[in-house]
């Protein structure tokens, strides 16, 4: 009886790892996208920014509240202003999509706009 027992916990064990080894297979094959469980907004600045695309750059629902508006922009540029490191084209987009919340858009407001 025990050869017996002792047969079947190997070969238990030996079909779990494995199971457990083409699940990982599986995971490593998703695109990095799909694994991060979390779908990111993929594409670039419009020429014209729209109020869709600044609500998405600082990260805020267009119907957001002024003050929620400003402080999600003072969050973003703290993680990408110049002097910090981060890039001027994108300090100019962050700066003119708060102006774009705000409703105070001239225009092409980006000191980098075509």
């Amino acid at each position: 009886g025990t050869p017996l027992i002792a047969g079947l916990t190997i070969a238990a064990a030996a079909y779990a790892g494995r199971y457990s080894i083409r699940a990982w297979q599986a995971f490593k094959a998703r695109p990095a996208s799909a694994r991060l469980g979390r779908k990111f907004y993929e594409g670039g600045f419009q020429p014209t920014m729209t109020k869709r695309e600044a609500a998405l750059i600082l990260g805020v629902r267009e119907s957001t509240a002024t003050d929620k508006i400003r402080e999600a922009h003072r969050r973003v540029m703290h993680a990408n202003h110049p002097d910090a490191g981060g890039s001027h084209y994108l300090a100019s987009k962050i700066n003119e999509a708060k102006d774009m919340m705000l409703g105070k858009s001239k225009g092409n407001g980006s000191a980098f706009s075509r």
